[in-house]
């Protein structure tokens, strides 16, 4: 019986040396011809806020009033009470020891934030909520009307 194997030819071997240099210079799979992607350039961060709690636009995009409502909320958020989370200091053990809004545990020296209701959170947690809707994720209650009375009886 004969050898079944046919034994490469010149023009096999020319086309196999042509395949495995164009797939060298393909590179990562790449079309010949076309030039390797720019390096990663980091793009500049631009906020995003909610006019409305079920809308987010990036701040470039935001009305003029829209802009002066989100900046009247964040200074009203900055007016609230913070602190660091002491278990120790509170002393109750039946005090809330868990953020409602990211559900994890308070952790000694977590930075909190106080709401008039006295419910307190995450400070990024509340801060992050209150853009979006300025009521306690609690109870519920308005924190601007409460925050606003607080001023008018001083």
């Amino acid at each position: 019986m004969g050898n079944c194997l046919k034994s490469p030819t010149s023009d096999d071997i020319s086309l196999l040396h042509e395949s495995q240099s164009d797939r060298a210079s393909y590179g990562d799979g790449a079309e010949p011809d076309q030039e390797p992607p720019p390096p990663y350039q980091e793009q500049p961060y631009v906020p995003v806020y909610h006019p409305t709690p079920s809308q987010a636009r990036l701040a470039s995009q935001l009305t003029e009033e829209e802009q002066v409502r989100i900046a009247q909320r964040i200074g009203l958020i900055h007016h609230l009470p913070k602190g660091v989370y002491d278990a120790s200091r509170d002393g109750s053990e039946k005090k809330i020891r868990e953020c409602v809004i990211c559900m994890m545990d308070f952790v000694y020296g977590d930075p909190i934030r106080f709401l008039p209701c006295m419910h307190i959170y995450h400070m990024d947690c509340i801060d992050d909520w209150l853009m979006r809707s300025f009521t306690c994720p609690s109870c519920m209650e308005p924190v601007d009307a409460a925050l606003l009375s607080s001023y008018e009886t001083n």
